[in-house]
Formats: structure tokens, C-alpha cells, sequence
């Protein structure tokens, strides 16, 4: 039904709190998440907007021992260097050129997250470990996996953030965190044939689901947001 007032202030605040709560968190307690609540934060987030109503994505639910055997799967890929060479993301997630200021953000926040995990400037033994627990969805008792059909264009990616954008939110408004990760993509060839995905689709990402851990260091890191004078030109 179509809303027939604007929302309260006191709801207004709650939206407001859920997005700006959201942050990519990297260590969860196993503390299970009920299927109902999965399906009900899927659900709200399908109500993101798509060109022609085109819903371009696709969605693989991961718990148990089909979570923890991809997982050990993809650490051991990850971990041999002969192996993990053979095996590239589908799509440029990041430029080919760096330039300033998109570098500068970049930089600054791995130093940050490192350095509240005291790894050091070289230590290539701990950025490796510390990458790697992408691929254990960092000990989170749900990973979502994200695929789009293949012949989809430019405008169903935008279409897609925005309904990945509506799962990290909803998740907020019930409690819980999450973490979209780039990461899996490098090992799309071996991701999508154990979700049972078709030849037809493409890997976009995963994504960690569940209770954040609050005893974690790395949970408390906090990126910085350029102010709107920074980012945005008023006209008229």
C-alpha cells in the first residue's frame, strides 16, 4: 500500500541510523541467524529499483558445511601461489590507473585497518592472513553469494548495488552486520559451479552476514565520508 503521509521524525531517525551504522565489518560470532530472518531481509531488499523492473539478481544462501567446506576450499587456493595465479576476477572491480584521491582513500584505509591489527609496513605474511579471512566470510555464520546473468549490461550493475546497498541496511535495522566482499571474484571459476549456478551467470560477489563481534579490534574501525561541499556542485 502506498504510503499516504511522510514519515515521523522518530522514523526518519531510524532509517537515517541504519544506514550510517552500516559499516564493513570483518569478525562475527557464530551465533546462528534463522532463515526467516534471511528471507525477510532478502525480501525488503528486492524492493530496490531496476531499470524496466529487470530484478537482475541472483542470490546463494551459505550456512553449515556447505559455508565451511567452500571456505577451506577457497583458503587452500588462496594459499598455494602456483594455484592462486591461475585464477583471475571476471570483471575490473578497481581501475587500472590509480590517481588521487580515489588512491589516497584506498591507502589510508588498509593502513588503518592494519594498524589496529598491529601489522606492520612489510609484514606480507600477516596481509596475506589477514586477506584471507575473506574467504572464511570472517568466521560469519551466513555468506551470501551474488551472480547476474551474463547478459546484462552497465545499468543492471547500478540496478545491483543498489539492492545490495537494501541487504546491509535491512540487516542493520534487525541487529545484524555485514561485509560485501570483492574478494571471491578472483575464484569465480571455482565458487560458481558449487552453488550450482549456470554457465549463464557471473560471479558479482559475496557478502558476510550475522553478529559482529564486539570484542574485535578490526570492528572498530570507522572509515571517513568526504562532507557534501566535497563531493557535490548546487545549481541554480
Amino acid at each position: 500500500m502506498f504510503p499516504t503521509s511522510l514519515p515521523t521524525p522518530e522514523q526518519t531517525a531510524l532509517i537515517d541510523a541504519a544506514i550510517t551504522s552500516r559499516r564493513s565489518l570483518r569478525a562475527f560470532l557464530p551465533t546462528p541467524i534463522p532463515r526467516e530472518t534471511i528471507e525477510d531481509i532478502l525480501r525488503v531488499a528486492s524492493r530496490a529499483p531496476s531499470g524496466t523492473n529487470t530484478q537482475p539478481w541472483k542470490v546463494y544462501v551459505l550456512t553449515g558445511e556447505p559455508l565451511a567446506a567452500l571456505g577451506r576450499e577457497i583458503t587452500a587456493l588462496y594459499d598455494d601461489p602456483e594455484e592462486a595465479a591461475q585464477h583471475h576476477e571476471e570483471y575490473a572491480y578497481y581501475p587500472v590507473e590509480w590517481r588521487s584521491p580515489y588512491i589516497d582513500r584506498r591507502r589510508k584505509v588498509g593502513w588503518d585497518l592494519y594498524g589496529l591489527l598491529g601489522i606492520t609496513k612489510g609484514d606480507k605474511l600477516r596481509m596475506h592472513e589477514q586477506h584471507g579471512r575473506n574467504y572464511v566470510f570472517f568466521d560469519a555464520p551466513v555468506g551470501l553469494m551474488f551472480t547476474i546473468d551474463r547478459v546484462m549490461q552497465q545499468g543492471s550493475w547500478l540496478d545491483y548495488g543498489m539492492f545490495l546497498q537494501n541487504i546491509m541496511v535491512a540487516a542493520r535495522a534487525r541487529g545484524l552486520d555485514t561485509c560485501p566482499q570483492a574478494a571471491f571474484t578472483q575464484f569465480h571459476r571455482v565458487i560458481l559451479p558449487r552453488l550450482g549456478a549456470g554457465d549463464d551467470e557471473m560471479l558479482v560477489c559475496g557478502m558476510s552476514l550475522g553478529v559482529a563481534d564486539p570484542s574485535a579490534v578490526e570492528n572498530t574501525l570507522v572509515t571517513e565520508r568526504e562532507p557534501v561541499a566535497g563531493f557535490t556542485r548546487f545549481l541554480g
